[in-house]
């Protein structure tokens, strides 16, 4: 059976990893407010992206989830 403390911390441990490591990450990648940024791996995503679409970044793949989080108010003080 599990302790209902250990179930507890686990779980605020997990939204603090979602809510502030995940998006954390994100922006370290390239995936900021402002947009992607130049020579980041956000940017090679992209462009590998771009290319395997002929030209342009599906509006549902994962490089536009990624940017999504990234310009979300939760990073808009987070710009580099």
């Amino acid at each position: 059976m599990v302790n209902p403390v250990t179930a507890v911390l686990g779980g605020a441990a997990g939204l603090a990893v979602a809510t502030i490591g995940v998006p954390a990450a994100l922006a370290a990648a390239g995936f900021t407010a402002a947009g992607i940024l130049a020579g980041s791996l956000a940017a090679k995503m992209m462009s590998a992206a771009a290319i395997a679409n002929g030209g342009g970044v599906a509006a549902w793949s994962i490089v536009a989830a990624f940017q999504s989080v990234g310009m979300s108010a939760a990073l808009r003080t987070r710009t580099p």
